[in-house]
Parts: structure tokens; sequence; C-alpha cells
């Protein structure tokens, strides 16, 4: 449960979801990853940190640079976490649905006896 509740945490911003989705795309440096923010690189470091503790991202060396890279794992995990609960709620969704039609064809009745 730790990794789920790091990955929420870190998902929980919008900066660190958009670097997300940026790194989807492919690999990028730090100085690519900051371009579109308007914010200091150590402010943008702060939240490649947190993606990084969470598992989220991680990082290569490549020659001077250490681009970062997408880390799907952790978010399959919260994919698979929030499908069980989809699957729950859609089954009650049925029952409802059911419980729904069976009370229309009731009154339906109801209203053409009358």
């Amino acid at each position: 449960m730790q990794t789920l509740d790091a990955t929420f945490s870190a998902l929980a911003d919008p900066t660190r979801r958009a670097i997300l989705m940026r790194l989807a795309k492919g690999d990028l440096t730090v100085m690519e990853l900051s371009k579109p923010f308007r914010m200091s690189q150590p402010a943008i470091s702060k939240h490649l940190k947190v993606l990084e503790e969470a598992g989220l991202i991680s990082s290569t060396v490549r020659a001077q640079e250490r681009p970062r890279r997408l880390e799907t794992a952790p978010l399959k995990t919260a994919i698979d976490w929030i499908e069980k609960y989809r699957q729950m709620w859609e089954k009650r969704y049925q029952v409802l649905d059911g419980l729904l039609e069976e009370l229309q064809t009731i009154q339906t009745k109801g209203d053409k006896k009358k």
C-alpha cells in the first residue's frame, strides 16, 4: 500500500502529472523538462525527486546528461486498484438498474389498471 500511497501522492500535483505526460513521449533531461514550466530548475528537481521516490520515473547516465524515463509499473498498480472498485460499482449500478426497471414495470402496470 505504501507504493500506492506514494503514487497517488505524486500524481496529486498538476506539475508532476504534466512532467509524466511529457515523459510518456520519451526520455528528457531536466533542462528539457523544465522548459515549459515557469519555475526554477531546483523547483523542477524537487518534483522529479518526488516522482523518482514514488518509482514513477528513473534516470540514466548518458555522457554528461541524466535523462529521466517514465516507469509504468506504479501506474499499472494504481490502475489495477482503481479497476477493482470500478467493477464493484458497476455491479452495484447493474443491481440498481434492475430494481429501477422492475419498479417502472410495476408502475406502468398500475397506470394501465386505472
